[in-house]
């Protein structure tokens, strides 16, 4: 096995470190890893070269949600300088009319002062059912609001003008792994199994009893299937 330098975590909208903490803890034995920081830019395109700009090789590369649009984004970018890819619930597709007029009144009503109003709002459709009511819902909450109003704003703007990546996916000669919550209601495992089909090699994982988020849900889950990941 040739080990990564570095291992690149890509967050999703409203997320910030917090979402790869478990893993950064795991991991760091098989490699080193770094998240980045995708709160600044309002284009995919932005996000992925200022990531690549921050980094330095070759390295290996795990994206979820919006991170997972970023990682995508990174292999059209710098093909060579990733040694491996993992994409965690997110999908190949652009956004929809419907998910854009959605997103658009979610802008609408953070421009109107009622940020704190998002998150509650989008929170069923980010961690399973059963814990709604509990510790990890409140982390999210958190979690959204130190990335704040400004940068979710951007996030969303660069999600609704993301490209459609399906017809690139042939493209990826790296070993490639697509995990899913199995109970993901934002980005559902069909997605998901349709970028492993078109990614040659790629193994797919679903992860019981986790929703959108499973690297903060079922995060030992998490850590052994990218263990394996980085090993094989």
């Amino acid at each position: 096995m040739t080990r990564p330098a570095s291992l690149l975590l890509l967050p999703g909208l409203l997320c910030d470190a917090r979402l790869w903490r478990d893993q950064v803890a795991a991991l760091a034995p098989l490699a080193i890893p770094v998240v980045a920081d995708l709160t600044l830019d309002d284009r995919i395109e932005a996000m992925a070269a200022r990531a690549l700009a921050a980094l330095a090789g070759p390295f290996a590369l795990a994206g979820l949600s919006m991170g997972g649009y970023v990682a995508l984004e990174i292999m059209r970018q710098a093909p060579g300088r990733v040694t491996r890819l993992a994409l965690f619930d997110t999908g190949a597709r652009a956004d929809t009319d419907e998910q854009k007029r959605r997103r658009r009144g979610l802008i609408s009503l953070s421009r109107s002062g009622q940020f704190r109003g998002v998150t509650p709002r989008l929170l069923p459709s980010l961690i399973h059912p059963s814990r709604l009511d509990g510790p990890l819902a409140d982390e999210v909450m958190e979690m959204a609001e130190r990335v704040g109003k400004e940068a979710f704003l951007r996030q969303q703007e660069a999600i609704m003008h993301r490209i459609d990546s399906r017809p690139h996916l042939s493209r990826i000669a790296v070993p490639t792994l697509v995990g899913v919550g199995q109970d993901d209601a934002l980005t559902p495992p069909p997605l998901a199994a349709e970028m492993a089909a078109l990614i040659p090699g790629a193994r797919l994982r679903h992860f019981t009893d986790a929703g959108h988020l499973p690297t903060m849900e079922t995060p030992e889950a998490v850590n052994a299937a990218l263990a394996a990941w980085l090993t094989a």
